[in-house]
C-alpha cells in the first residue's frame, strides 16, 4: 500500500465526479463530494466519500456508467443519502464456474452461493440465516442455482438429517430430484401443494409443542433432534393468490428457524403485491440475478442486478449483511443426474402427489384430532 496509489485513486474519483456532474456550484468553482478515506488491499480498493448538503444522491445512480468508464465494470457502489462507498475489485469474477462441492464441513445446513472476486467460495449456514429469496429473468441462472443448492445439501446431509419438500408448479425445475431419499415430495399441482403446506404447518405446531414441553429454544437442543426441513418453492407467485397457502408460507418463514424449518422461495419477476414488506423482511438472504429494471432489483433488495449483462449468466448480487457480487456454480442436468444417482431409491414414493384432494384446513383438523406423540415428529 503506497501513498502514490492512494493519491491516484483520489484523483480518479475527483475526475469521475467532475465528468459526471456530481458537484455543487459551477465548473469554475465546483464543490465535489468529500473523500473521507481510501483503503487498498490485495483484492480491492475502497473509496469512501460524502456528498455535500444539497446534492441529489440520485445523480450517483443516474451516472453510474461514468464510474464504470473510469474504474471498469468490476465495481460496486453502496450507501444512501449522504455517505457512500465505492469498491473497485482487482480480480475479475469468473465468466463461468463449473460446479464442484467445496469443503462445507463447518456448516450444519450449507447453502452454496458461488465464488467472489477473490476466487473464494461463499457459503452460509441456513441455521443462522434461515430464509432465502432468489429472483431473476429466464436464462439468468436462477434455476441452476436452485439445482446446485439442493444437490449440495443432498450430498452433505443424510436422509435422516434432512427432509426436503419441493414445489414446482411450472413442472420444469425439480423433476431431477424425484426418487432422492431426502426428498419427500415434488408437488406440481396447487392442490397437492396445499396438502403439503398443511402438513408442514401441522409439523411446525408439533415441533413448537415439543420445544415448550422440554423447555428449550431450538430443535437442536431436544433430547432427540428431529430432521431439518427445507421447503423450496419455485415461482411461488403462482400460489400467493390463495390466502390460506400464503398465510401458511408466511408463518413457516416467520417461525421456522427455531423449529429446524427453512425456506427458499424463488420467482422471475418480483412485485410489491407478491413481495409485501412483511414477507420481504423475513427473507433475510436475497439473491438477485439479472432483473428487468431498477424497480425490480430494488424490490428484492439487490439494486444493481438490473445492470448484469446477458453475456454473463450465473452472475448475481447477494444481499446479506452487505451487497456482494458473485458467480454462481453451473451444474448441468446431466452432471446433477450423476451426482444424485447414489441417493435415489427404487422404492421412493411421493408423500403428496395424487393424494385424495383435501384442503389444508381439513389436514389441520385431522392433525388436531390425533394425540401428539414423539413418533409423529421423529419417526
Amino acid at each position: 500500500m503506497t501513498i502514490w496509489a492512494k493519491l491516484q485513486a483520489r484523483h480518479r474519483a475527483v475526475k469521475t465526479f467532475k465528468s459526471s456532474g456530481i458537484y455543487l456550484g459551477d465548473i469554475e468553482r465546483p464543490i465535489f463530494p468529500k473523500i473521507q478515506s481510501v483503503q487498498i488491499s490485495a483484492n480491492s480498493t475502497t473509496i469512501t466519500f460524502t456528498l455535500p448538503n444539497g446534492l441529489d444522491p440520485k445523480l450517483l445512480t443516474k451516472n453510474f456508467y461514468v464510474f464504470e468508464q473510469h474504474f471498469g465494470k468490476n465495481i460496486r457502489l453502496d450507501g444512501e443519502i449522504k455517505r457512500f462507498t465505492l469498491t473497485i475489485n482487482k480480480s475479475n469474477l469468473p465468466r463461468k464456474l463449473t460446479y464442484q462441492l467445496p469443503d462445507v464441513t463447518d456448516y450444519d445446513m450449507p447453502i452454496l452461493c458461488g465464488k467472489d472476486s477473490a476466487s473464494n467460495y461463499v457459503v452460509y449456514d441456513a441455521i443462522t440465516e434461515p430464509n432465502c429469496l432468489i429472483s431473476g429473468e429466464p436464462g439468468a441462472g436462477k434455476s441452476t442455482q436452485l439445482r446446485s443448492i439442493l444437490s449440495t445439501l443432498i450430498q452433505t446431509k443424510s436422509p435422516d438429517e434432512l427432509h426436503i419438500y419441493l414445489g414446482d408448479l411450472k413442472m420444469s425445475e425439480f423433476f431431477l430430484f424425484k426418487g432422492v431419499q431426502h426428498v419427500k415430495s415434488v408437488c406440481v399441482y396447487a392442490e397437492d401443494m396445499a396438502v403439503m403446506l398443511g402438513y408442514l404447518h401441522g409439523e411446525m405446531k408439533r415441533r413448537g409443542e415439543l420445544l415448550n414441553k422440554h423447555g428449550v429454544t431450538h430443535v437442536n437442543k431436544l433430547p432427540k433432534k428431529p430432521p431439518y426441513i427445507l421447503l423450496c418453492i419455485d415461482e411461488f407467485v403462482m400460489i400467493m393468490d390463495d390466502k390460506q397457502m400464503k398465510k401458511q408460507i408466511v408463518q413457516l418463514v416467520a417461525l421456522g428457524r427455531a423449529l429446524g424449518i427453512y425456506c427458499i422461495l424463488s420467482l422471475q419477476r418480483p412485485s410489491h403485491d407478491i413481495l409485501d414488506t412483511k414477507i420481504r423482511g423475513l427473507l433475510t438472504v436475497r439473491m438477485g440475478f439479472r432483473t428487468t429494471d431498477l424497480s425490480n432489483s430494488r424490490i428484492i433488495g439487490t439494486p444493481g442486478s438490473e445492470r448484469i449483462s446477458k453475456e454473463t449468466p450465473g452472475r448475481f448480487l447477494i444481499k446479506r449483511d452487505e451487497l456482494t457480487e458473485l458467480q454462481a456454480p453451473y451444474l448441468t442436468e446431466e452432471k446433477a443426474e450423476e451426482l444424485l444417482g447414489p441417493y435415489k431409491s427404487d422404492s421412493w414414493t411421493d408423500m403428496f402427489a395424487r393424494v385424495k384432494r383435501k384442503t389444508s384446513s381439513e389436514i389441520a383438523n385431522v392433525t388436531a384430532s390425533r394425540q401428539l406423540t414423539e413418533e409423529d415428529v421423529f419417526g
